[in-house]
């Protein structure tokens, strides 16, 4: 719509509430600014393209869309109605339905002869009249979890709402949004501001929240002040200290989700608690605190820790004394479990894993473990790891479980156990693999280093999938509550990165016979939903959907070969004889299907009974074909194999424009039929290439 001549101003509004969820903070700032900025622009009021301004601190959210008008233009409509032949009733009924006189209507010429035309103004929408009704569906579509409800009333939003702006400008637009009236008053910080006070423009919104208010507006903004903030004070303990050892992420978009005014505070503890591992004190500081430790160049943790406060310096320390004693509780805690559960080896805590739930339909977890063990085992052998070490590994994997330190950091299973384990003389490639079968743990985690760990992480994931699907706890939506998804990725990245040459059907098949006929028989779903994330795997790595349905649609079993037959499937598609091929390929695909299901069968070709040239000339060509392109299959070689398909192009030609398929002679039409099956099945070698038209 271009810009009107009416004067625009921006539009703001600001919600108050109480602490809303700092993790989802920005999350829903975004989507209550873009679903309102979008809801101004359908209805004609917002002009700008500039995108809206977001804010969002622990207490409010809001946004500011600019170039708004007050009231938006009118728009001038025609719509073509009835024949004029059709009578005056018919004219009076289209005339009423668009609130006009028949003699408001026009005639024109219309492809069957002179029809009505009904011309008609629609008034602008009023923005004093719909924003808030505007705001309220905005604010309906937030992914907001649990919804609650405050005082009498029947409002319902992620926390109690106390307060509401809306301006054009510099004027209060009137209105209700979740029980509260309109104004221009906001708060400011909670300790550093002095009462409510009067946001007199929108333009002017997160200067003046900052400068009366000691609030930063801008979640963006916040977390740019808090980042360089914890680079500056990190510069401070030591050219070489860091903050970012890994995990920072999440945490800085959470503390920023909870300050308002960031002022950045260093701390330290006691230099004995660095003999705890070091991940047990990185979850307790990043995790369970949200501070950031300190570590040298190297990696190594120091004894100091900063963290992010809601005062200035000035007032701070008191606060830093607090924040010390509160971690070093926190770290005493870590340390004495540590310390308590170096006393029992792991090898004792696994028979209490059989008083330990997995899931109500597959027991516990000492049948788990027992499942795991014996795959984990049949994986090794397969690919000749180290058998024994992958059963022990795979014994070993669940008994931290049962310690003091996961219990009360759940995050460190795994490697809690590793380190138990070489405490307790475990080999290295056992320890090792009870930390990495968790591998991966979320997108782009590594994958396990280790051979053993390898082992044992399949297992674990197919024992998973095979359980849940055959009890029929199969994902659902966004709804994913024991990480299928992430479980059947983790696999597929294992075989494909790893270049494991493992069949997925006998995975699934040697993952189902671990419950001994316990769980339900669903190895054709399993295999389809791992399929499915094998296809999504593909189309991150740059394929068409095209190209990956070509070769996904044949269900290879050895994934691991997926990636270099997609990369032969994209150099076919650039032959200039790959359009006729692919035509040709759809065309063989649907005589086939056709003739099936009119009852054909199809066996091989017999030479004997051709009785066209093209004919004899398609199958010396298939068959010479056919030859160098299974060597250079068994080679691995599958880009030359799919380009050896080049040669088969006249051939192809050849034989539809001289040969009828469907004779009438019964003999003559099967074994044409028979040729054709024949030809399909070599050029579907790799994949099927009819899938590579659109």
């Amino acid at each position: 719509m271009a810009k009107s001549a009416a004067k625009t101003e921006s539009v703001l509004v600001e919600l108050l509430t109480e602490e809303l969820p700092p993790k989802s903070l920005r999350d829903l700032a975004v989507a209550f600014g873009t679903s309102l900025s979008g809801a101004l622009h359908a209805a004609g009021l917002a002009l700008a393209e500039a995108p809206p301004a977001i804010f969002a601190t622990p207490r409010r959210l809001a946004v500011r869309v600019p170039d708004v008008l007050a009231r938006a233009p009118d728009t001038h409509a025609e719509t073509s109605g009835p024949p004029v032949s059709a009578g005056a009733q018919a004219a009076q009924g289209f005339a009423k339905k668009h609130g006009l006189e028949v003699g408001d209507l026009r005639t024109q010429p219309g492809p069957k002869g002179e029809v009505y035309v009904a011309s008609y103004t629609t008034p602008g929408a009023i923005l004093k009249d719909v924003l808030a009704a505007k705001v309220e569906q905005a604010l309906k579509t937030l992914p907001v979890r649990k919804l609650m409800r405050w005082g009498d009333g029947e409002q319902q939003f992620a926390r109690p709402v106390h307060g509401l702006i809306m301006l054009h400008g510099s004027k209060v637009i009137a209105g209700e949004v979740l029980g509260c009236r309109s104004g221009n008053r906001t708060l400011g910080h909670r300790f550093l501001s002095k009462g409510a006070f009067a946001i007199a423009n929108a333009d002017k919104y997160e200067a003046l929240l900052e400068k009366r208010g000691k609030v930063i507006a801008s979640f963006d903004a916040r977390r740019r002040v808090i980042e360089k903030s914890l680079d500056r004070a990190a510069a401070k303990l030591g050219d070489d200290a860091t903050w970012k050892i890994g995990g920072e992420s999440g945490v800085l978009d959470e503390v920023t989700g909870i300050i308002e005014f960031p002022h950045v505070q260093a701390g330290s503890f006691d230099e004995s608690f660095l003999a705890v591992p070091r991940e047990c004190l990185v979850v307790s500081m990043q995790q369970h605190q949200r501070y950031f430790p300190i570590a040298d160049a190297a990696g190594k943790l120091r004894a100091r820790f900063l963290f992010v406060a809601n005062v200035p310096a000035s007032a701070s320390g008191p606060v830093v004394r607090g924040n010390e004693r509160v971690l070093r509780a926190r770290l005493s805690d870590a340390k004495f479990f540590y310390e308590q559960d170096r006393k029992s080896k792991l090898e004792t805590r696994v028979p209490r894993l059989a008083g330990v739930v997995f899931h109500n339909k597959l027991g516990s977890q000492l049948e788990r473990v027992e499942r795991i063990r014996l795959l984990a085992a049949g994986i090794a052998k397969s690919l000749k790891y180290d058998v024994e070490a992958a059963g022990r590994a795979a014994l070993l994997a669940k008994a931290d479980l049962l310690t003091e330190m996961v219990g009360e950091f759940p995050e460190l299973q795994g490697t809690m156990g590793s380190y138990y384990a070489r405490h307790d003389g475990e080999p290295a490639a056992v320890a090792d693999a009870i930390e990495e079968h968790y591998r991966p743990r979320f997108g782009g985690d590594a994958l396990p280093a280790g051979n053993v760990g390898v082992a044992v992480a399949l297992a674990d994931k197919l024992d998973l999938l095979a359980g849940m699907f055959g009890a029929l706890q199969t994902p659902s939506g966004d709804k994913d509550p024991f990480g299928m998804r992430r479980a059947a990725l983790g696999v597929i990245r294992i075989l494909i990165e790893r270049d494991l040459p493992l069949s997925v059907y006998d995975l699934v098949k040697a993952a189902f016979a671990g419950y001994r006929g316990r769980v339900g028989e669903a190895t054709n779903f399993l295999e389809t939903f791992i399929f499915e994330r094998l296809a999504g795997y593909c189309r991150e790595l740059n394929y068409s959907t095209l190209e990956v349905d070509a070769v996904i649609s044949l269900r290879p079993g050895l994934v691991h070969l997926v990636p270099k037959q997609l990369a032969a499937v994209q150099a076919f598609n650039a032959l200039p004889e790959a359009e006729s091929l692919i035509a040709a390929n759809k065309r063989v695909g649907n005589i086939l299907r056709q003739a099936a299901a009119k009852g054909g069968t199809f066996g091989h070709a017999d030479p004997a009974l051709f009785a066209e040239d093209a004919e004899r000339a398609l199958h010396e060509a298939l068959r010479a074909a056919s030859a160098t392109a299974a060597k250079l299959a068994g080679e691995k070689k599958f880009t030359e194999c799919l380009k050896t398909l080049a040669v088969l192009k006249a051939p192809i030609d050849r034989f539809f424009d001289k040969v009828m398929v469907m004779a009438e002679d019964a003999a003559l039409r099967r074994n044409r039929l028979a040729l054709l099956s024949d030809l399909r099945a070599e050029m579907n070698r790799l994949a099927d290439i009819s899938r590579l038209s659109a």
